[in-house]
């Protein structure tokens, strides 16, 4: 049951202290026989406590002179950046830079660097501490190595002497930090590249702590790492070995060459292809080189193009962030462009990638598909090994979370449709939830490719809800908490920044989208409760709890501004609906009463006599009171006469079938509801054949879901749960259930529309939601999506 507590302790309200005075009050309670009418009050004092709340930050700001950017302006301006993507935006790497600055003039003329741009960039991008690397976040190896590449570039030229001395100094004064790193967070290749660099040093003169034990432990690990190095592999196919062929000695470049991409680089990266450059004098090598460091002014990034990551992440934090609606066709070009570039392979992070990953491919695969793209499951057998385990590429060292965790929601998201026929997708989310379950339980969810705050809380929400029991809007509400913005840092060769996915903008614009939402919230709300008042629904079992709970399942699943009748359609129903069945319920002979009322309601619906009855205001008896209920809410939400009609046969429908409580029949009654209120209704009669009807399908798939899922809810308020077996059958077959649902709605071409197939699978979330989570769960979840203003 939710209580109020919580929320009046988060919006700093205290209750007053009782005085003599008070007892009047309390005398008043205990003669009301209305469970929900204090609650009624603590609501209503924490709404205003929440508006209260909301007006003195909206007078700080306009007090502060802090302008508030119109959402307008947010949606054109991130418009225009996805408007204008093209291969990709991504942080520069001085490390790269710096392997770039190294090589020579290759007409021979001189002793002079072929892009002394390269130096320029270096000279220009020191630190104050007088290292290199990411600026806001310290990791030792990212700084240790970055600053030895550029100090040995500087040093091969016989330039910036003062800023070469200075970086030397930042490496004595922190070489002995390595260890301290969290080893989740080694960069890649780190222990076979960092030793190279040392040598490098050595035979320019430079003072290196060579003697430091760590040192002897990172040259130990290369040595064991460069000996698993399989040779033949390396200059046979392409491998993400590849990456760092600058810390490999004894290649064979004549083979080696076979594996250049068709842009002239090896792995669309900078210090790997310079360092062939240098050894080989390939002129594709160097014209790669020329348009990337002329792209990037004079420093280069770890890899570049990454057209397709960015493109696939955009698709992604667009949707979790809950402001994909404003961006449709800018998604549709993203994801048209993922799907001409997709293959039996897979995907890698840009379109002429030798290499693919997991990441990206689960990714690529799970937006494809939700979006109608057809796109086959059997691409994960290449990352599939002999005992089942799922790898992001062959020759890993080590698990990623980050790709488990999107390898979990595709597995999750898309099972949801056919073509899995040998179990690759059944395999992969057993695996990858296995996995995470692990590390979750572990505490270890620090991950290999990315540095984020907000990892932990998405991988708990994705383990916690799965795909049939998450609420779009909670969904949304949680990742609000979770993406780190522009303070999300990116894991490679060196630590690097997405700006165009990890956009400070993009979480300003989701936090004003729904603020505006919250405020919709509160006033609907506030109107639903007014309305229960005014129909003396509490007096029939609705308390204001119960209402509240039925109107964010109605709000996390239709959340769109302009479409505030569906929602309300949908959560005043629910309560009447309640109110109706515990007005069964609570009849002292259930052969009787229950049945004079069931049949004076259904005969009300078809009779004007009563009708009108109703409209004077007669409600003396209970079956009054809900028909005077019933007939105003059927006039609130039916637009014409036709719309009322159908409205009136959907009540009759459900009355008619109620001889005893069943969720399946409600569940049915709230999508005709939704669909009437939005004008998308269709008749209900008889002459409609439901081995034809696509809507029937539909309909009975709903109602068979959601009557199992009641009588789990059931035997959970009733505390007398069914066996472990018969529970484990019932969620099998509501999983069966759900799938079918799924691929009708997402993958069926026939005549019912989409948005009305997407009603039924709303509906038949929001059952899967309440069985699966406890009370208190669903009680933080309301806070979080009405009253709680923190994301504001």
């Amino acid at each position: 049951m939710l209580t109020a507590t919580p929320i009046l302790q988060h919006v700093g309200f205290r209750p007053p202290i009782v005085k003599p005075r008070h007892q009047c009050f309390l005398q008043l309670r205990s003669q009301r026989r209305l469970r929900g009418f204090i609650m009624e009050s603590l609501y209503s004092e924490a709404l205003e406590a929440v508006t209260y709340k909301l007006q003195v930050v909206e007078e700080a700001q306009r007090q502060k002179g802090e302008p508030r950017q119109k959402m307008s302006d947010m949606i054109d301006a991130i418009r225009a950046q996805l408007r204008s993507m093209g291969d990709g935006e991504i942080s520069v790497s001085p490390y790269d830079t710096a392997w770039v600055a190294l090589v020579k003039n290759v007409d021979g003329k001189g002793h002079s660097p072929q892009f002394p741009s390269c130096i320029g960039w270096i000279a220009r991008n020191q630190l104050p501490d007088g290292s290199w690397g990411d600026a806001t976040f310290f990791l030792v190896q990212d700084r240790i190595i970055n600053t030895l590449a550029c100090i040995i570039a500087l040093k091969s030229w016989n330039v910036h002497h003062e800023r070469c001395k200075k970086g030397l100094s930042f490496i004595h004064k922190n070489m002995w930090r390595l260890p301290e790193d969290d080893e989740n967070w080694t960069l890649a290749g780190f222990e076979t590249i960092f030793p190279t660099l040392l040598e490098m040093a050595k035979d320019l003169g430079l003072d290196m702590p060579c003697d430091e034990r760590t040192l002897q432990e990172i040259h130990a690990k290369r040595d064991l790492k460069v000996s698993k190095i399989p040779k033949d592999l390396l200059h046979s196919v392409p491998t993400a070995l590849l990456l760092r062929i600058e810390g490999m000695p004894g290649l064979d470049w004549k083979r080696l060459l076979k594996l250049q991409s068709p842009d002239g680089s090896f792995m669309s990266s900078a210090a790997p292809t310079a360092y062939a450059l240098m050894q080989t004098g390939n002129k594709k090598c160097l014209e790669f080189l020329d348009n990337i460091v002329n792209k990037f002014n004079g420093g280069v990034p770890f890899v570049h193009p990454v057209e397709l990551y960015e493109r696939l992440w955009v698709v992604d934090r667009l949707e979790r962030l809950g402001i994909s609606s404003y961006f449709r066709s800018e998604i549709e070009s993203c994801l048209d462009y993922a799907y001409r570039h997709w293959s039996e392979e897979g995907l890698g992070f840009t379109r002429d990638c030798a290499v693919r990953d997991i990441d990206d491919t689960a990714m690529g695969f799970r937006l494809l598909r939700l979006h109608g793209y057809r796109v086959s499951p059997d691409v994960f057998k290449r990352f599939e090994k002999e005992d089942s385990e799922f790898v992001v590429y062959p020759g890993q060292s080590s698990q990623s979370v980050s790709a488990m965790h999107n390898l979990y929601r595709a597995a999750d998201q898309a099972a949801f449709f056919p073509g899995d026929d040998e179990g690759v997708l059944r395999r992969a989310k057993i695996y990858s939830r296995a996995f995470l379950q692990e590390r979750r339980a572990s505490g270890e969810l620090n991950d290999k490719w990315i540095i984020s705050s907000g990892l932990p809380g998405e991988v708990a929400y994705g383990l916690d809800f799965p795909c049939k029991a998450s609420l779009p809007r909670v969904e949304t509400r949680m990742y609000l908490e979770q993406y780190g913005g522009s303070d999300n840092v990116w894991i490679g060769k060196v630590l690097h920044r997405m700006p165009l996915f990890n956009n400070d903008l993009f979480l300003k614009l989701a936090r004003a989208d729904f603020s505006n939402f919250q405020r919709l919230c509160r006033l609907e709300w506030h109107g639903l409760k007014r309305w229960c008042e005014k129909n003396n629904l509490e007096m029939h079992g609705v308390t204001p709890q119960s209402a509240l709970k039925a109107y964010f399942q109605a709000a996390a699943n239709i959340y769109e501004a302009d479409r505030e009748a569906e929602r309300m359609g949908w959560a005043r129903t629910a309560v009447l609906a309640q109110a109706i069945s515990s007005c069964f319920l609570m009849s002292s002979n259930a052969n009787t009463t229950t049945d004079i009322t069931r049949e004076g309601l259904i005969s009300a619906l078809t009779c004007d006599g009563c009708h009108t009855l109703a409209r004077r205001g007669v409600k003396e008896s209970t079956e009054n009171g809900l028909l005077y209920a019933l007939h105003e809410l059927i006039d609130l939400l039916a637009p014409d006469n036709d719309a009322s009609n159908s409205l009136r046969e959907a009540w009759k429908a459900w009355l008619i079938d109620g001889h005893e409580p069943c969720e399946g029949n409600t569940a049915l009654l709230l999508v005709r509801t939704v669909e009437i209120c939005s004008g998308r209704h269709c008749s209900y009669s008889a002459n409609q054949n439901p081995k034809l009807s696509e809507y029937s399908q539909l309909e009975q798939l709903t109602s068979s879901i959601c009557s199992k899922l009641g009588s789990v809810i059931l035997s959970q308020v009733n505390q007398n749960g069914a066996t472990t077996e018969n529970a484990e059958n019932l969620e099998q077959q509501v999983d069966r259930e759900m799938q079918d649902l799924a691929q009708r709605v997402f993958l069926s071409c026939n005549a019912t529309s989409r948005v009305t197939k997407q009603t039924f699978l709303h509906v038949a979330r929001s059952y899967c939601y309440v069985a699966h989570s406890s009370p208190e769960t669903i009680d933080s979840h309301i806070y979080k999506l009405v009253f709680d203003v923190s994301v504001s």
